[in-house]
């Protein structure tokens, strides 16, 4: 394992340097859209029986086809296999999550009188179902589970249900259990990567068809979802962990380097750079982090050394604030952490990011699992345009619009000369003295 954090000077970089840090590590879908292809296939034309097989094949997990659904005896045994102390860390962390969804929820209804006797508005309701995936490949993720099955429950959604891979023992994860569990859907499937997408998008035997997948996952998942875009809604991208932290020159250079390190131990293909103004801030925390690497295990440093040793990650020195901050909108960033005395007199200079954090005691891990915002972001740039998963993704609005005669009066005039510009007889016509013909004169 290299001992090393690069250092990217970014006043002496060339605009094609300064571009390729703005790449994300990602995997090329073309082969695995090939291979996920007949995956896809067999699970529409099998269902549960091509879930058992693929689950014995990809996952090592051998099991019967009536056990692809959890069971009451499984829950249970979930909460038995479990410290206490953890399920009360699940539900302090669920109550956080609950609460700040409860506070994204539309009203069911708006209206307001645009013109005297029109009257128009939006109402909103909840998607008819949804396939949350929790991932299952570098360990157990109960917090995807919690992020997403949560939202869904405070918007409504009727129909929730949790995919997720059986592990070698063919067993869910208890964690996971639990966590759907107090999240609100007992409904919770095996089934991983593109099978788990095909059975969603099909239905099974055992797993209902649903209208939109959300959650995280391998190349596999995002190949599916690609090819199933018109069977299913495949929900917001969420590729491989990234994050920025930025520190300015009253920050602490060992905490900017604990922080940095966070995302960069999701796996060698992540992207995780700390950006800063100051020599010695970059100074202190490229000497810190290689020692906070031997407080890891050899797996997770190796993942974190690989990513702050390359073009994906590292110190980026920048000679101005905004420098850093045209660096960090370019970017935009699942994850930005501002380490400042003062973080606020940044955040109006920062418009592309998924989650901003502040301060010294906010540290993306906290962010992650317990404060209450949720942590399935869009990444790869996608921030300037999308926003964080929310009580939104699981709900859609529809137009309201009423016009007493008043308004028609006013308006239907209006109309007919536009419908006339575009050429649309009937449109016209259906606001013309026609329509006081059709309606005797009323």
């Amino acid at each position: 394992m290299s001992q090393s954090v690069a250092l990217h000077e970014l006043s002496k970089m060339t605009v094609d340097q300064r571009s390729e840090l703005l790449l994300r590590a990602e995997d090329d879908l073309s082969p695995f859209i090939e291979k996920a292809a007949p995956i896809i296939d067999r699970v529409r034309r099998e269902g549960d029986a091509a879930l058992v097989h693929f689950a014995r094949e990809f996952d090592g997990a051998e099991f019967s086809a009536d056990s692809i659904g959890a069971s009451d005896a499984d829950f249970e045994n979930a909460y038995a296999a479990l410290d206490e102390e953890f399920i009360d860390v699940l539900r302090y962390a669920a109550d956080n999550i609950r609460r700040f969804h409860q506070e994204q929820l539309p009203k069911k209804e708006w209206m307001m009188e645009i013109r005297p006797g029109a009257h128009v508005g939006e109402r909103f309701f909840p998607i008819d179902s949804v396939a949350c995936y929790s991932p299952r490949g570098k360990g157990s993720f109960p917090s995807v589970t919690l992020m997403s099955v949560i939202p869904a429950v405070v918007a409504g959604v009727p129909e929730i249900i949790v995919l997720t891979p059986p592990g070698p023992d063919g067993k869910i994860d208890p964690a996971t259990l639990v966590a759907a569990d107090i999240s609100g859907t007992r409904k919770v499937f095996k089934a991983g990567g593109a099978q788990a997408v095909a059975a969603a998008a099909y239905g099974t035997q055992t797993i209902p068809r649903c209208v939109k997948i959300e959650g995280p996952g391998s190349p596999w998942l995002a190949a599916a979802k690609t090819l199933l875009a018109n069977r299913i809604d495949p929900g917001m991208p969420a590729g491989p962990s990234e994050s920025i932290v930025f520190a300015d020159a009253s920050a602490n250079g060992k905490i900017a380097a604990l922080d940095t390190i966070i995302e960069s131990e999701h796996g060698d293909d992540s992207s995780v750079f700390l950006v800063t103004t100051s020599n010695e801030v970059a100074e202190v925390a490229r000497d810190a982090i290689p020692r906070y690497w031997k407080e890891m295990s050899a797996e997770r440093a190796g993942y974190s050394s690989a990513v702050l040793n390359s073009s994906s990650g590292g110190i980026v020195l920048c000679e101005t604030e905004q420098q850093a901050y045209d660096f960090i909108n370019d970017y935009a960033p699942e994850h930005l952490q501002i380490l400042s005395q003062a973080p606020r007199q940044h955040l109006d200079q920062i418009r592309n990011a998924s989650e901003i954090l502040l301060g010294h005691d906010t540290p993306g891990s906290i962010a992650n699992y317990m404060m209450g915002p949720n942590c399935v972001l869009p990444t790869s740039g996608a921030a300037k345009t999308r926003s964080p998963l929310g009580v939104m993704n699981f709900m859609k609005s529809c137009s309201v619009g009423e016009l007493k005669r008043e308004g028609f009066e006013e308006m239907a005039p209006k109309t007919r000369v536009f419908a006339t510009y575009e050429g649309f007889d009937a449109h016209a016509n259906a606001v013309s003295a026609m329509r006081r013909d059709a309606l005797g004169n009323s």
